[in-house]
This record gives C-alpha cells, structure tokens and sequence, in this order.
C-alpha cells in the first residue's frame, strides 16, 4: 500500500509566522497589505484555524510568493527529484479543493524559476485569488481532465482536457468548476524577474 503524501498543514502555521517576522512586520502590517485580519492571520500562526486556499492566496500575495512557494517552504523539503510519494498534497478544509505540489525545490532559501502544480476542484467547487496572488509571475493553466471555468478579470475561459490558457497580466482570478464531477488541471508558474 503506498505511503500517502505528506500533508504540510501542521508546517504552515509555523511558516507564515517565520515570513512575517523575516520581513519585520506586525500583524498589522501583514493585515494591512493582504486584506486578511489580523484575528485571523493570528489564529493560523497559532495553529487554532485551518487556512483556506483563499486566505493562502492572499497572504503569499502579500509575501511575494507563489502559494507553491509557500507551502514547498512549509514542507522543507528539497532536491532534483521530486518523487510521487513525497509530494505534499494540501487539501483547502472550505472546498476540497486538492494542490500536489509536482516540482522539485532546489533549494531552502531559492526560489524555483518554475513552479507546477497538479490541482483537483471538487464538483461545484470555486476559488478565487487577488490579483495581486500573480504580480510578477506567468502563469499557464493546463486542462487534464474535465471542464474548468476561469475567471480572468472580466474575461471568462471554459476550459476542457487538453487546453492550455497563458494568463495575461495580474487580475482577480477564480477557478470554478461548474460541472458534475471533479476537474484535474496543471498550473504552471515562471517568476518574472
């Protein structure tokens, strides 16, 4: 029976206090500059809630990182090979929705100049991420089964096993899967330098 992914929620809160003291912020200033409240922001760091993938998204936003970033440096694990087995695998408590995260971290303190991550949206199941979750990234969807329907600012792409969707600038974003049974997709990121 194969080992199950390691699940990196227990390393999270741990991880965003550590980025937030790193960039000598308060609570406050991490509030201000992710629209997340500080009970809240406080009540992740102490381990008392579970963060969604919303408020992941907003608060790696505010950091500066992908939200595969952060959870790869909540993991802490790196190397050249990412194997299946070792992937983290976080699963959002509001959604079900379900990230792996597929590439390697080289190292603890670099960042990855690509970063791909396998995604499941649960049926009816929607996430959306501030645009400021993709300043200074490219960011391409990839289709792997079923249908996906994503919200780019005002534009909306419906999405179906095969097709590729290169986003355009940074824009609020929402993934929803308006069908009846779970989408897979393949999001890949490149940091714009």
């Amino acid at each position: 029976m194969p080992t199950p992914a390691p699940d990196p929620t227990d390393g999270l809160a741990r991880r965003l206090r550590l980025e937030r003291e790193a960039r000598g912020w308060s609570l406050s200033d991490l509030a201000a500059r992710s629209g997340v409240s500080k009970a809240m922001i406080s009540k992740v760091e102490r381990g008392e809630a579970s963060p969604t993938a919303i408020l992941l998204g907003r608060l790696s936003g505010a950091f500066g990182l992908t939200l595969s970033t952060l959870l790869a440096r909540a993991e802490g694990e790196t190397g050249q090979v990412s194997r299946q087995a070792a992937q983290p695998v976080w699963i959002d408590p509001a959604t079900g929705y379900r990230r792996r995260q597929v590439s390697p971290h080289l190292a603890p303190a670099a960042e990855n100049p690509l970063d791909l991550t396998e995604v499941e949206l649960p049926a009816g199941a929607a996430v959306s991420y501030p645009a400021a979750s993709y300043a200074f990234l490219r960011q391409m969807i990839w289709m792997l089964d079923g249908t996906l329907t994503f919200l780019e600012g005002e534009a909306i792409h419906v999405l179906e096993a095969g097709d590729c969707l290169a986003l355009g600038p940074p824009a609020d974003c929402t993934f929803a899967n308006r069908s009846e049974r779970p989408c897979r997709y393949l999001v890949a990121v490149v940091r714009q330098r």
